[in-house]
């Protein structure tokens, strides 16, 4: 805990005194909500930005993703339990802004590794439990949103190939989806306000 306090601490220092403008550095930290199929999840990121021009900049997502959903597996209902979804993607973001306005909306996306691990299946019918292997893969993301001031708010789809469900005894039981739409909420550190 003391470790994360001096991160933040000292990424605060570092990004205090840069406008948004050309040049200029900032972090996002952004909370959310992952609706799935019979599920739901909680998402968290942390996103240094590098302004390229006043309207664009380029950076580097971390986020984890946890989930639970339920899968149907060649018909059986299944109960699926995903402890964790982590990703670094290297993200680009276009901003609509106009001069001296503070509600700038933004388009975005990125490409990266996703990393999907910790997955346990249960076999509601006959309690026979199937497992997945962790995986990580090239996967990317597109997403959309604005900020208004230093708060951000936006939706995202993380395109994430498929995995494969292996029975106990090693047999292919099927492929489970790993991509997921999320709503974040969050805000930024540094970079000063929208507008001249």
């Amino acid at each position: 805990m003391k470790k994360f306090i001096l991160l933040a601490t000292l990424l605060l220092v570092v990004t205090i005194g840069y406008s948004q403008k050309e040049g200029g550095f900032r972090v996002g930290l952004d909370f959310g909500f992952v609706p799935a199929s019979n599920g739901a999840g909680v998402l968290f990121s942390v996103e240094p930005k590098y302004n390229i021009k006043d309207n664009m900049n380029v950076g580097l997502r971390i986020g984890v993703a946890g989930m639970v959903r339920d899968v149907n597996d060649s018909g059986v209902s299944t109960s699926a339990k995903v402890s964790a979804n982590s990703s670094y993607v290297a993200t680009y973001d276009y901003y609509f802004n106009k001069s001296g306005k503070t509600f700038v909306p933004y388009l975005g996306g990125g490409l990266g590794f996703y990393t999907v691990g910790n997955v346990q299946f249960d076999d509601i019918n006959n309690s026979n439990n199937v497992t997945l292997d962790a995986t990580s893969s090239l996967g990317g993301l597109v997403r959309g949103g604005f900020e208004w001031g230093k708060f951000r708010m936006g939706l995202e789809y993380n395109l994430v190939p498929e995995s494969t469900l292996h029975g106990m005894n090693g047999n292919n039981r099927g492929t489970v989806s790993n991509s997921y739409m999320g709503i974040h909420v969050g805000f930024y550190i540094g970079g000063g306000k929208w507008g001249k």
